[in-house]
């Protein structure tokens, strides 16, 4: 390996927390491909955590966006182009991130095409959604060494079973696992299911009557852990008050991301939206049934846990899919791709979990 290769690289992945999960499939390549390369991993305020303690990061950097925005991004210029690094790779295409990497200094500066910056870059790699392949296949490709024949498939040991992916991957603390642990004891020994009912965007989120119904219908031998963050516990709170199931618990807002992720990881069954439960499932390869309702799996940011099924509406809806990230609210008014999805679905889903 040449001497220059020894030199940290830097990951720049600032959007949102399921994009931050899906980039530490990076972190698992590099790790296997270039052992001794420190790697350093730039975020958002607020993702950090995500990566905290994680064996393959040497520095976490954070970018404030919502305080100081453009200052801030001057700051980090100045510290990224002096910790001297041997290769910047964005795994964005907006501005921001590639004038960080344009002007990092880097000998070998990587993004996507479609990047504003991508002259400033010494190799741009297309990134195209629904050619068939996963968001983290085309985030590796920005690893890619065309002039060294680097390849995913040569190191079978950390990719997906069947598949020539390398899964995301979290390591909780323990901490972490602590918290973890005691939710769990609410279960009192029984078997648990976890449901994220929410979402940021509306027309990715299964709707609180569908949840409702899910609820009445599961089996009663499970205790049910509600997640999400503490913007979802009132959400949470209230799809607890409308259900008559017993053995329901409100855990929204009350575990840390990785902590969530390790009390998925012992679940039965965990039911998420296409939103970040689902990718912190993959990251900890929790079994995992992913409900879409206007987006689609052909996107490429679909469930990668071993066991991992797709739930959508069982008919061709001409209105769907609708947009790459959702909507506040249904352009046609009917959200069809929602409502039309049956509960039998679910459980069915429920009882191949329970015969793995």
């Amino acid at each position: 390996m040449p001497a220059a290769s020894a030199r940290a690289v830097l990951l720049i992945q600032t959007a949102f927390i399921g994009d931050v999960i899906l980039a530490t499939a990076l972190l698992e390549y590099l790790h296997q491909t270039q052992p001794g390369t420190p790697v350093d991993f730039l975020v958002r305020k607020g993702n950090e955590s995500l990566l905290l303690g994680h064996p393959h990061v040497r520095r976490v950097l954070v970018w404030d966006k919502k305080q100081d925005k453009y200052r801030g991004l001057w700051r980090l210029l100045r510290q990224i182009r002096q910790a001297h690094y041997g290769r910047v790779v964005t795994l964005q295409r907006f501005a921001s991130t590639g004038f960080l990497t344009a002007f990092s200094g880097a000998p070998e500066r990587v993004g996507f095409h479609k990047n504003p910056f991508a002259w400033g870059f010494t190799r741009a790699v297309p990134h195209v959604i629904g050619d068939g392949r996963h968001e983290v296949a085309r985030n590796l490709a920005l690893l890619y060494h065309e002039e060294s024949g680097m390849r995913n498939d040569e190191n079978s040991s950390f990719l997906i079973p069947g598949s020539s992916l390398t899964r995301p991957r979290l390591y909780p603390t323990d901490t972490d696992e602590s918290a973890a642990a005691l939710a769990a004891a609410r279960a009192e020994g029984r078997p648990y299911i976890c449901v994220a009912p929410t979402s940021v965007w509306f027309t990715k989120q299964f709707p609180e009557e569908q949840w409702l119904k899910l609820l009445a219908a599961l089996p009663a031998q499970y205790t049910v852990f509600l997640l999400g963050g503490p913007p979802d516990a009132a959400a949470c709170a209230q799809l607890l008050a409308r259900s008559a199931r017993p053995h329901v618990v409100n855990l929204a807002g009350q575990l840390s991301l990785v902590a969530s992720a390790a009390l998925m990881r012992g679940a039965v069954l965990n039911y998420v939206n296409d939103s970040a439960p689902m990718h912190l499932c993959s990251a900890v390869d929790a079994p995992t049934c992913a409900v879409y309702c206007s987006t689609v799996p052909a996107f490429g940011f679909g469930p990668l846990s071993s066991f991992a099924r797709v739930v959508e509406v069982p008919h061709v809806l001409e209105c769907r899919p609708c947009g790459l990230h959702g909507y506040k609210a249904c352009p046609l008014g009917h959200f069809r791709c929602a409502h039309d999805i049956q509960t039998q679905q679910l459980l069915a889903v429920l009882a191949e979990a329970e015969r793995q």
